[in-house]
């Protein structure tokens, strides 16, 4: 029967006309033409023919025929939601059921709609979910129709009836397994602005309830629904929810609506959220607004405390940088926020006050970091990013090159300044790359050559140490690209020595493991022996003498080790071969020989081939014999052999003359010092090894041995006269004979100096030998004083040379424990040879300051070990151990009782070297404070092991205290201010260690606070001194603003008022200020702090302003909240700004009715109130944007107003005034004395620099003001109640007085314009003045 009926439904529908199928459609129940259509489909038989058919004979325009339509439509959903349908009848179905979808009447359309509603929301009437592509075109069809159609209880058009359906789909529950195929459907339906929002939010509310593994899919489609508007809102909400679904993740958390994406392994949910930025990326290509609505979304967060990064958005960003037009706009956002994050944690660490108002924030450098160990998961879209950010913070904030030539660039030490983290951070970026990525290393290696070859002129520091920590790591890698580091190795004799040095260092480990890039240095630098440029022969010395360190004669364990590491084949022969240790020794001995040919060469390259010897005579003692030889052999050359002939040295031979210029030829002190160096260490350290069949070796040591003793001898028996540099001798610098006879006693001072070292180390405390070392000394004061006396007669100063001493650091050490510290009985009788002679003991304090000066400079020293940091840092100790007992058990002040030489005593010079001890032990040596305490206390580390820095810090501290005690209590004309500058100095250096939140760094800042009130020192720089101890302590305690309000009523009080009738009432605060230290020090650095404080409340303003910004919710309601929820959350915040400026423009109502002295004080302060009225703007502003929320002003707000208008505003333009007036006094004084012209042009200059700043005053003011009425239209307070504008507002330049000055002969028109502007200041308001 069903077949026949078909087959009659079929041939019907194939005649021109339907009205015979209508007809015999209406003869046949629904319930056939259902039951048929199943049984069909489900066996899998074609029915599009039969549907087709069915739909042709049921019109819309008959209600029979969209009755059975209907009716068809909805067995056909049922059937696609049944599963028992093949796929391709499935698709032919949905098809067909498409195309007919938009000839159904409205209401049939919003029936069709309700059930996929109701089936959606019952969750279990959907078993496959195939029929929901046919409900984007059920909405879109609805939108069509414009008549009323029933719904519900109301009439509605067809777009508002999908607008009501969408609500009532989005405000059900949806079954997770059709949350993406739904969100999918909304693609493919119009969509208005708001309903857009509807569903994005109903998606993005389902997001943390999925699977991890869905997640990507769903946000695909959101992306894709967001192209309808609305992008913002969706990147905020991911980024949001993986920022915090990492940070569950990390802190490992559980049982809360994360827990099973939290339970997810590590690996999985990287991998879920690399593809999804890949899928964000691939959305940004085909829609760039998203692109820009992401980098607006950033930007916005960083004007503001920079909330917006996190890990997933820095990696969304690098993938991002891949797109070319958002590529620079990517680097400088993060280049931005890196610097700025530091800068703001570096604001935070200095400020008691802000660190109690913010909360502490993960930095963005360890975001950066993090993405990085996250990138290891197949994350190849963002590795480019980070090479190219590492680089681009390398290249802005590495090391800069000023003006004298010298570097911004520090050593070791801790960096502190944001530019240099940042700088760092770039380079800790590309070392973690190249760790985790084996795809961009040869791009990383070869951007650092090329910078290290293109940048010659530039610091490139930071550089070669990134090379070098690359090379550490994988020495390996780079083997693959030897071919980029010799083609480097070209450039050498072209680059300077310093990166020269620094290069070949980095890549020395590359030289054991390639034989070929060994060689071809090799040729390189033979080559630049020979070069016309002295710095490239200088550079090749540099790199044969690198080479003889590091290849060891005989096999050395090194060798070895390094190569059991390596599998390559070729490098296991070159080094386990039986050939290696012959081979080493020959290749060595080639270079000593083609370095002995640098003997002839200038004396820069000698001096560095002396010095380099040295270190390879230690590095390489095989080498031993063939340097000594060299050494020994060269020294002959200047030796006089006669043991009778004076003086033992030919000094000529070591000046070379060249037509009319005169230069040292040959470093004879340096050469002898090495020597010697040489000598002891060989005897210390090799010959004790030696079997007695290598004494015949050691025939050259004995010769060296008896040369220094002759040389000695005969020194001391040499009067200056042999020299020729006696007292009549010419040392001036514009003849040839005084050039000659300096560089002569530059070489005798240096000899000298080696021989008294030499004699000292070989002496083993014999009286004889410290008698020699104090002839030798004699001498070399005798020509030091010479030299000393042409110089101040103003003649030039000698040749930088004779200023560095060539006493060793490690000898100094010695030398001043002997001095002061040897106690030993046996050892008393020699030593009081040397301690007899004080001048000698201020010597050699005074070569120790030397030291360490070149030290805080440079960060190392002159002569042997003067590279070695830990060698160094051992003679620091031993040095401060040896000072500081000086410095505390004989007191300057006893030791200026009797002393009878000119120039400073043995305790100030101890005190001194103490100083520059502490600043250079907190500049290179930060990680071993710990060691340096405990080596001065005399501790074992185990035993005193749970001492703190703290505790040690304050042991010290406290002998400086009382040092600095006792020198307050002396007489007043006992006061020693260099000594209470240097002690405070050293306070203020140790007081950095302490621990802010520890009782010791309470009791540091009473103390100082103590002495700051009790003692009334008129010496302006212990003034100035300790004020900055006193600020530095204060303000990791609390806010300084009550301090400086106290300060300025003292100098108020002792400067006097601008109003000469007004008597000011002195206030006693801290009698440290007085009439000689009250202005300009103090005043000075209470207006510097005001400006700090004024920049911290700037910070919290900006911060304030970003967080103010609620983002436009969707209801009243909950804008409403967001409002007050902000409210509460700055109400802190606020309150701390609005107090901090109240007690400034206290501070400010003082000085600005002081009598200042003219120059910087009033410059300052006239800036300071610029700086003030700007900042008062600023919150002004702030509460202008926070009315639109409909919040009010504090009562506290208008009380600061109020304070300004009637405290500082008034009195600001008094105090113009009052400059002015002074200002034309003073041009009146300088016309009546007649000076010369450069005088009066010196005063008009200082005049008008002086004056610039008050028209600035006088805008901030006005723009203060302007803000202010708007402020009160907005908040109907009247906030312009109590203030009053003036009239002195007139800047025009006078040209009268200006002529006055200028011709000096204009005195009448100089009283007609003093009288004139006299005029103009009656017309100010009176103002009323207070008696202090």
């Amino acid at each position: 029967m069903s077949t026949k009926m078909e087959k009659t439904i079929l041939s019907l529908a194939a005649e021109r006309t339907a009205d015979k199928l209508q007809e015999f459609l209406q003869t046949l129940n629904r319930d056939d033409l259902t039951n048929h259509l199943q049984n069909q489909a489900v066996k899998g038989r074609n029915v599009g023919a039969f549907l087709r058919a069915v739909f042709k004979g049921s019109p819309c325009s008959e209600e029979t025929g969209t009755l059975r339509r209907h009716k068809i439509y909805s067995c056909c959903i049922e059937l696609l939601e049944s599963g028992t349908l093949q796929k391709e009848v499935a698709s032919e179905i949905i098809g067909l059921l498409m195309l007919e979808a938009h000839r159904f009447p409205g209401s049939v359309l919003v029936e069709l709609a309700k059930d996929f509603v109701n089936a959606i929301k019952e969750g279990g009437t959907l078993e496959t979910g195939k029929s929901l592509e046919l409900l984007p075109i059920i909405l879109t069809a609805l939108a069509t129709k414009k008549e009323n159609l029933a719904y519900g209880k109301e009439e509605l058009n067809g777009e508002e009836c999908k607008k009501q359906l969408i609500n009532t789909l989005c405000s059900s529950r949806w079954n997770q397994k059709y949350v993406i195929r739904l969100t999918s459907m909304f693609k493919d339906v119009p969509l208005t602005a708001e309903e857009v929002e509807i569903v994005l939010e109903k998606v993005l509310s389902i997001l943390c309830k999925l699977n991890l593994q869905e997640i990507p899919a769903l946000v695909y489609q959101l992306l894709v629904v967001s192209s309808k508007g609305n992008r913002k809102n969706v990147l905020e909400r991911m980024i949001a929810f993986f920022n915090e679904l990492d940070k569950k993740y990390n802190d490992e958390q559980s049982g809360d609506k994360l827990l099973d994406l939290v339970t997810m392994p590590s690996n999985e949910l990287r991998h879920v959220e690399g593809t999804i930025i890949l899928h964000i990326v691939f959305a940004i290509k085909l829609d760039c607004e998203l692109g820009r609505e992401l980098l607006k979304h950033l930007k916005a967060g960083q004007q503001g405390d920079s909330s917006n990064l996190c890990p997933f958005s820095i990696a969304l960003l690098l993938s991002l940088a891949r797109i070319q037009r958002f590529e620079e706009q990517v680097f400088d956002l993060l280049k931005t926020s890196v610097i700025k994050s530091f800068k703001d944690l570096q604001l935070l660490q200095g400020s008691k006050f802000l660190q109690k108002l913010v909360p502490h924030r993960t930095c963005v450098s360890a975001m950066i970091l993090e993405v990085i160990s996250h990138s290891v998961h197949c994350w190849d879209h963002v590795t480019q990013g980070l090479v190219d950010l590492g680089f681009i913070l390398m290249d802005s904030y590495g090391p800069k090159k000023i003006l004298d030539g010298k570097t911004t660039e520090t050593s070791s030490g801790l960096s502190r300044m944001p530019s240099q983290q940042a700088c760092k951070l770039g380079a800790r970026i590309l070392l973690e790359t190249f760790r985790i990525h084996e795809m961009v290393r040869q791009e990383i290696l070869e951007q650092i050559f090329n910078r290290v070859v293109t940048r010659a002129t530039s610091p490139i520091s930071h550089y070669l140490d990134l090379l070098s920590d690359i090379i550490t790591y994988a020495p390996l890698v780079l083997r693959s690209c030897s071919s980029k580091v010799t083609e480097t190795f070209d450039f050498l004799s072209f680059l300077p020595l310093q990166t020269v040095q620094g290069l070949l260092k980095a890549v020395q480990p590359l030289l054991k493991l390639s034989m070929s890039m060994r060689d071809s240095l090799i040729i390189v630098l033979r080559k630049a022996m020979f070069a016309s440029q002295l710095d490239a022969r200088k550079s090749a010395v540099a790199g044969f003498l690198l080479l003889l360190k590091n290849f060891k004669v005989l096999g050395s364990l090194s060798s070895s080790q390094c190569s059991q590491a390596i599998g390559a084949s070729q490098v296991s022969v070159d080094v386990h071969s039986r050939y290696n240790s012959v081979a080493n020794e020959t290749f060595c001995l080639e270079i000593i020989d083609s370095l002995r040919r640098c003997l002839g060469q200038q004396a820069d390259v000698r001096l560095m081939l002396y010095e380099g010897f040295y270190d390879v005579l230690r590095r390489n003692s095989k080498l031993a014999s063939s340097i000594m030889q060299t050494l020994l052999s060269q020294l002959k050359q200047f030796y006089e052999p006669k043991p009778d002939l004076l003086p033992p040295l030919k000094l000529e031979a070591c000046i070379l003359t060249q037509g009319d210029q005169i230069c040292l030829q040959e470093p004879l002190d340096h050469l002898l010092c090495y020597i010697q160096h040489c000598l002891a260490w060989y005897k210390s350290r090799v010959m004790p090894t030696q079997q007695g069949d290598e004494e015949e070796e050691e025939g050259f040591y004995q010769d060296l041995d008896d040369m220094l003793e002759s040389i000695t001898n005969r020194m001391i028996k040499s009067e200056l006269e042999d020299f020729e540099l006696d007292k009549s001798a010419d040392f001036s610098q514009n003849n040839d004979t005084g050039i000659k006879n300096n560089i002569c006693a530059s070489l005798v001072m240096g000899v000298c100096e080696v021989l008294i070292e030499y004699n000292f180390s070989i002496s083993n405390f014999s009286k004889n030998k410290f008698e020699d070392v104090l002839s030798l000394f004699m001498c070399y004061k005798k020509l030091a004083d010479i030299l000393s006396e042409k110089a101040g007669k103003g003649r030039t100063k000698m040749a930088h040379k004779t200023n560095d001493s060539l006493l060793s650091m490690k000898f100094v050490s010695d030398l001043l424990t002997a001095l002061f510290r040897d106690n030993t009985p046996s050892h008393e009788e020699s030593l009081s040879v040397l301690r007899a002679s004080t001048e000698f003991m201020r010597y050699a304090v005074s070569v120790a300051l030397q030291k360490l000066q070149q030290l805080k400079e440079t960060g190392h020293v002159s002569g042997p070990d003067g590279h070695n940091p830990d060698k160094i840092f051992q003679n620091l100790c031993d040095i401060t151990r040896v000072l500081l007992w000086r410095y505390t058990s004989v007191p300057t002040s006893v030791e200026e009782s009797v002393k009878k030489e000119k120039g400073k005593s043995i305790s100030l010079l101890c005190l001194e070297g103490l100083q520059k001890i502490v600043s250079a032990v907190q500049q290179f040596y930060q990680h071993k404070i710990p060691q340096f305490f405990k080596a001065l206390d005399g501790t074992d580390e185990e035993a005193d092991g749970d001492v703190s820095i703290t505790q040690r810090t304050a042991f010290q501290i406290r002998q400086f205290q009382r040092s600095l005690l006792n020198l307050l209590s002396s007489q007043e004309e006992d006061f020693n201010s260099k000594e209470a500058v240097l002690l405070v100095t050293v306070l203020s250096s140790l007081s950095k260690l302490l621990e802010p939140s520890s009782t010791q760094f309470m009791q540091m800042l009473s103390w100082t606070s103590k002495i700051c009130k009790e003692n009334s020192q008129e010496d302006a720089s212990f003034c100035k001194g300790l004020m900055n101890l006193f600020f530095s302590l204060s303000v990791l305690y609390k806010s300084p603003v009550t301090l400086l309000r106290d300060l300025s009523q003292d100098i108020h009080g002792q400067l006097g008022d601008i109003d000469e009738d007004v008597e000011v009432e002195k206030t006693d605060h801290f009698a440290m200020v007085n009439l000689k230290t009250a202005a300009p020090t103090v005043c000075l650095l209470v207006l510097g702090q005001a400006e700090k404080v004024l920049e911290e409340v700037d910070w919290l303003i900006t911060k304030l302003k970003r967080q103010g910004i609620p983002e436009p919710p969707s209801g009243k309601r909950s804008s409403e909240e967001a409002s007050s929820q902000i409210a509460s959350a700055n109400d802190p915040t606020e309150k701390a700004v609005i107090m901090q400026l109240g007690t400034l423009l206290t501070v400010f109502h003082e000085l600005v009715q002081t009598a200042l002295p003219s120059g910087s004080c009033v410059d300052t302060l006239l800036k300071g109130l610029c700086k003030m009225y700007t900042t008062l703007t600023a919150l002004v502003r702030y509460y202008l944007q926070v009315c639109r929320s409909a919040r009010g002003i504090p009562k506290n707000m208008e009380k600061l107003v109020k304070l300004s208008g009637s405290h500082l505003t008034p009195l600001c333009y008094s105090f113009i005034s009052y400059v002015q007036n002074k200002k034309s006094n003073n041009s009146t004084l300088t016309g009546e004395k007649k000076k010369k012209t450069a005088a009066v042009s010196t005063a008009m200059a200082r005049v008008l620099r002086e004056t610039k700043p008050i028209p600035n005053l006088i805008f901030a003011i006005e723009q203060y003001e302007k803000f202010l009425i708007q402020l009160s239209k907005k908040s109907k307070v009247n906030l312009m109640q109590h203030m009053k504008l003036s009239t002195s507002r007139d800047f025009k330049i006078k040209g009268n007085i200006l002529d006055m000055v200028l011709r000096e002969d204009g005195e009448d028109e100089d009283e007609e314009g003093t009288a004139s502007e006299q005029e103009g200041q009656k017309k100010e308001p009176p103002r009323k003045k207070q008696k202090k």
